[in-house]
């Protein structure tokens, strides 16, 4: 997932922000050539088209669909989306398949590569939100036992959270497999009595949370900021040993918490010198983890299209949006 010395937020099985053409659907962490499945208006001959790269977790999701709604009702754009990993995301966007990438958590080798190495890619600044990853319990089960956020305790509650899945351990919940994480590496390294099971998904992560949540269980759980199920499940950070620059670099060896994160937009370097209003817009496009919280919640609880969430954002914050424009 969204680590900073090999970060990747990988694949997910959430909704995808549909543009107005068909979604390219690229899964997996795989070959570049995935990248050849372009959108039809990718560098389109005098098009006045852009083409956007979606993560599928719904923070991402949400940037894309305040920006795409913008550029397609205010600008006259045509807007298209592609769902794509993030590392093969670098590779669309220095080749020209997709014109922006609008939430990076960090992927250095990337950076070196495309934009100090070829300048194929050019940074288009700060997001405006901060990421964090970490391990949570709930809020609740936090109050009653305020040592549990530390873990250096989380072995006197390993029976509290076992599960059927987790062996005789306590469960330490994941998302995905194909998640890139230090979760099995801390939990070795710092000698914990947890297993890490796979949820599959972000979605059925967020099922069991809720489940757990409804019957007020305990559970330990990696989770992210910013995310809109903190509104709907409240939860606690457990302290993980210091992060410290460097502390991450050997995965087998890992020992300490998850960085926090400034969360960047990049620009295809053509798309950057070229792209108009719709670049000078990708450019000044910044808000913060609460307007992102706001359509994110939306989209994923209130079960509103994207585009609908959109709508309802930018007709109540015409004030933040209008200054993207200007």
């Amino acid at each position: 997932m969204r680590l900073r010395m090999r970060s990747t937020r990988a694949s997910r099985t959430t909704a995808v922000v549909a543009g107005v053409s068909s979604l390219a659907l690229l899964t997996g962490c795989g070959a570049a050539d995935m990248t050849k499945q372009a959108s039809p208006f990718a560098n389109a001959q005098g098009a006045k088209s852009v083409t956007l790269s979606v993560q599928s977790w719904v923070g991402a999701q949400a940037n894309v669909a305040v920006v795409q709604y913008l550029l397609e009702h205010e600008l006259d754009y045509r807007v298209d989306t592609v769902q794509i990993d993030e590392v093969p995301a670098w590779d669309a966007l220095s080749q020209g398949r997709v014109d922006a990438l609008l939430e990076d958590w960090g992927h250095p080798e990337e950076e070196q590569r495309y934009v100090k190495d070829k300048k194929t890619i050019v940074p288009g600044g700060d997001l405006g939100v901060t990421g964090h990853i970490g391990w949570y319990v709930p809020t609740y089960f936090a109050k009653q036992h305020p040592d549990v956020t530390d873990w250096k305790n989380l072995n006197k509650y390993a029976d509290r959270m076992r599960t059927a899945e987790s062996g005789g351990k306590g469960q330490l919940m994941d998302g995905s497999p194909s998640y890139v994480t230090n979760d099995k590496a801390l939990v070795k390294n710092l000698d914990l009595d947890y297993q890490v099971v796979f949820a599959g998904s972000e979605a059925a992560q967020i099922t069991q949370i809720k489940q757990f949540a409804k019957e007020k269980k305990p559970f330990l759980t990696y989770w992210y900021a910013p995310q809109w199920l903190f509104k709907k499940v409240p939860m606690t950070e457990v302290k993980l040993p210091a992060y410290k620059e460097g502390c991450d670099a050997d995965p087998e060896k890992v020992a300490c918490a998850y960085p926090h994160t400034p969360l960047q937009k990049y620009l295809n370097a053509d798309f950057s010198k070229e792209g108009g209003k719709a670049a000078a817009l990708l450019k000044k496009f910044k808000w913060t983890t609460e307007d992102q919280n706001e359509v994110s919640l939306m989209i994923a609880d209130q079960k509103m299209s994207p585009e609908e969430a959109a709508k309802k954002w930018v007709d109540s914050h015409e004030s933040t949006w209008k200054a993207w424009l200007s």
